[in-house]
């Protein structure tokens, strides 16, 4: 990527769906038609390694009455869909999204040195620093490779400073709706611009467990984390449970007596029927070469093949809320049928032992349901009272299409809670070796090891990713 100002010359016409952007953003900022932008040399579908065409870089000034302070507003190019022609992003029928549906936002105060500077030199503008278009151009570039969107409350738990430095604790994100660019309609579709906030660990936890949204309205009660525009400030050394801790308190109380938004996590997972009756056999490794077959998996091309992964930590994770968007819950055969099994065994991937409890205490007791999803596959543990279910209390474990699903009686809550408790599976477990759990009664077995892989896929996946509204379809 290189930076540059963007040239619009007068004879050549920017595509359609890059043009409703640019007019979108000349409202917003009149005073800067040719802002300073991150260009990508060797676009996407021509073989590059970066999905954004362009990332514009604005000299926002605040808003001192709302208490906004000034800082670098940066929007992306890309996600949506500029052409139209399908040479990035397919035409859905029935889709009102313009490609992916969203672009990527991120605000970033500026420096006291920063600010000294525009008072002393104002005839000198400055350059904002880049490294906020390569944060958003890896994001950008996995929602490519893993066809995973963006919904305003999900949680991306990145592990390292977002800037690169030593010092920061700011080291995960959460997504917001930007608040002055809000949605747009295009000649291809809507737009919603999901703005990238900085968050410290400790407020993704919360996020996680709780509420995206509600600790987004923690963090714009005051300037000191984001204020009213939720503006990301890398100096930041507090976080918000740390300045405000009546507000932990109150997430605490809210937590226990509503449960939590949470609807799943991506992770790798496998199962089989526990004998000593099959009823119908189910091969885990057909079903999932099968799958990854289907529709809803674009082919990818040679230079797609080529490119490198996505540079994340090893335990990044980007979150969705909309499960159905990404297979399978997206492309089910047609009126499939239900397999009943007798009883069932699932290994789960070790990096969700965390989240066990919280699916247990905090989703299945107050009477939803949590989806834990692989590549080509979904397990969603399903409540006695959820409505839509292909399980029943008298058939508690079945295989829809691509679906397993896992019903949970009542009177095994609080069994399984205390199991897990009693392995110490809590928030802040990092699991080091195999566990099993075993309810004979009602022939239900779980291991936390790490699952054989079932398919050579080379697309990068996340290891976990945090889904925190409810949102899979057929299920209420």
């Amino acid at each position: 990527m290189s930076a540059s100002n963007l040239d619009k010359k007068p004879d050549v016409k920017p595509p359609p769906g890059l043009k409703a952007i640019i007019d979108h953003l000349l409202q917003v900022y009149p005073d800067q038609p040719n802002p300073l932008q991150v260009t990508t040399l060797l676009k996407y579908w021509l073989g590059g390694q970066d999905p954004l065409d362009y990332i514009s870089m604005y000299n926002n000034k605040g808003d001192a009455e709302k208490n906004v302070p000034p800082h670098w507003h940066y929007i992306s190019f890309g996600l949506s869909d500029l052409h139209g022609d399908e040479r990035v992003h397919l035409q859905e029928e029935q889709s009102h999204r313009s490609g992916m549906g969203f672009e990527l936002t991120f605000r970033l105060a500026k420096t006291e040195a920063e600010l000294q500077q525009e008072q002393d030199s104002p005839e000198k503008p400055l350059r904002p620093p880049t490294w906020p278009a390569n944060l958003l151009q890896a994001i950008g570039r996995y929602c490519f490779q893993t066809g995973n969107g963006l919904c305003f409350g999900d949680n991306i738990p990145w592990r390292k400073s977002l800037d690169g430095s030593e010092n920061s604790m700011l080291q995960s994100l959460l997504v917001a709706q930007d608040p002055q660019l809000g949605c747009i309609e295009t000649p291809f579709g809507t737009v919603d611009f999901c703005q990238i906030v900085g968050v410290f660990e400790h407020e993704l936890e919360q996020a996680s467990r709780w509420n995206g949204r509600g600790v987004l309205n923690f963090l714009r009660e005051d300037i000191q984390t984001g204020g009213e525009w939720l503006v990301t400030n890398m100096d930041r050394t507090m976080s918000v449970f740390e300045l405000f801790p009546e507000t932990l308190i109150n997430l605490q109380d809210d937590l226990e007596k509503q449960g939590s938004d949470l609807a799943g996590v991506n992770a790798d997972f496998t199962f089989k029927e526990m004998k000593p009756t099959i009823k119908q056999e189910v091969d885990f490794q057909s079903l999932s070469e099968r799958c990854a077959t289907e529709e809803n998996n674009r082919p990818m091309t040679e230079s797609q093949m080529k490119r490198e992964e996505p540079s994340f930590p090893q335990s990044m994770s980007l979150s969705s809320n909309s499960l159905h968007k990404s297979c399978p819950l997206d492309f089910q055969p047609q009126a499939p049928d239900c397999i009943s099994l007798d009883g069932i065994e699932i290994t789960l991937a070790p990096t969700v032992a965390k989240y066990l409890l919280l699916a247990i205490k905090d989703r299945i007791r107050h009477g939803r349901h949590f989806t834990f999803k692989a590549q080509h596959l979904a397990l969603t543990l399903v409540a006695e009272t959820v409505t839509g279910a292909a399980v029943n209390v008298h058939e508690p474990y079945g295989v829809l299409g691509y679906w397993i699903q896992v019903l949970i009686p009542n009177d095994l809550v609080p069994r399984m809670m205390e199991d897990f408790r009693n392995a110490n599976l809590d928030e802040n477990t990092e699991l080091s070796q195999r566990l099993q759990f075993d309810w004979p009664d009602k022939n239900l077995r779980l291991i936390l090891d790490q699952p054989e892989s079932t398919l050579p896929i080379t697309t990068a996946t996340a290891s976990v990713t945090a889904m925190s509204l409810d949102a899979v379809p057929e299920i209420m």
